[in-house]
């Protein structure tokens, strides 16, 4: 890894008003940290790395939120998909901020640590394994496979399968921005349980 990322975080106090009215409504959970308000909590590295490029930046909030927010696939599948692509892709910040995510959406530590495994943990239900190795073969692939296709239809309707694809394809995307542009880990973010920090294959920049 670099001693300096490739592209620093964009402090919040160097947005103009513009930047930060287009990122305003975009994600719940991101309006939070913009009003550059004293007690406003620490700006999180993704946003500040966006902050480069507010427009394009906002549209990407606007579609992730939907995903985050109101989607058609149950947190806990998302949750799933997500963190397999981070811990295949190598993102650090991507899997670090997830597994907080998951386990707030009630996630044992036991079954984020098996995400590591892949779909042939034993402890996955059949549907879980069928999330995750849909996640692998897209990476892989660029396809899910015919076999993991034909049982996922069977038990998830079409709005949820588009969704799974666009799930996986998105949190690519973010996780080739968060590796290509050396991202960090916030700074002021609570430590993962132990056991749960990334310890897997890594870019070294």
């Amino acid at each position: 890894m670099h001693s300096e990322p490739r592209l620093p975080p964009l402090p919040i106090e160097k947005w103009d008003d513009d930047a930060r009215e287009l990122f305003r409504g975009r994600v719940g959970m991101a309006d939070r940290y913009l009003s550059g308000a004293p007690d406003a909590p620490p700006l999180p590295n993704i946003l500040g790395v966006l902050g480069h490029h507010p427009e394009l930046a906002a549209a990407w909030l606007g579609y992730n939120g939907l995903l985050l927010e109101r989607g058609t696939l149950d947190p806990r599948a998302r949750e799933l998909l997500i963190l397999r692509v981070a811990w295949r892709t190598g993102c650090r910040y991507e899997w670090e901020q997830h597994v907080r995510i998951a386990l707030r959406h009630g996630l044992s530590p036991e079954e984020v640590a098996a995400v590591r495994h892949g779909p042939d943990a034993a402890l996955w239900p059949r549907g879980e394994s069928l999330l995750l190795r849909a996640a692998d073969e897209l990476l892989a692939e660029h396809r899910v496979g015919d076999d993991t296709w034909r049982e996922l239809a069977a038990h998830r309707s079409a709005a949820e399968l588009l969704e799974l694809l666009f799930v996986a394809g998105s949190y690519l995307c973010l996780a080739l921005v968060a590796n290509s542009a050396d991202l960090r880990s916030d700074p002021a973010a609570e430590p993962l349980p132990a056991g749960l920090e990334f310890d897997g294959p890594e870019f070294d920049g």
